[in-house]
């Protein structure tokens, strides 16, 4: 995982979201300590009964979780951000894929993410960049 501490401007976040950002950050942050295998099974529960997110959805998630954390917003805290993302969007009914794995620029290191239709959200770099290694998709129901 990166080591950029510089921390984003913005991040303002309406009083009456913040209550469920904070939730889904405490989650996270819990969950994040956890073995790969356990977050992966944890998460595939959970993803039980959501629609499948749209980008919009993800985004403002991303941006919830980095508005009240931050532990979520400096690059270092991919895992916790993305899993508190992915969590918000369950809190709102809907779910991204949730990814882990390797971005390969500007140089090789572990990373987690969000992503819809196998478009990571709001990350810096190309997509052609992340190489995911666990992905926790959304449930199909047929």
């Amino acid at each position: 995982m990166s080591h950029n501490l510089a921390l984003p401007t913005g991040g303002h976040l309406a009083r009456r979201h913040r209550p469920a950002a904070l939730l889904a950050v405490a989650a996270a942050r819990v969950l994040a300590g956890r073995s790969p295998h356990r977050i992966q099974q944890v998460l595939r529960l959970v993803r039980r009964g959501a629609c499948p997110a749209t980008a919009a959805q993800a985004s403002a998630a991303r941006s919830a979780v980095t508005a009240v954390s931050r532990r979520c917003a400096i690059d270092r805290g991919c895992l916790q951000r993305s899993l508190a993302a992915a969590l918000l969007c369950r809190l709102r009914g809907t779910w991204p894929t949730w990814c882990t794995g390797v971005r390969t620029t500007p140089f090789f290191s572990a990373h987690a993410w969000i992503a819809v239709d196998g478009e990571p959200i709001d990350e810096p770099h190309d997509p052609a960049y992340y190489t995911p290694v666990l992905a926790v998709p959304p449930q199909h129901t047929w």
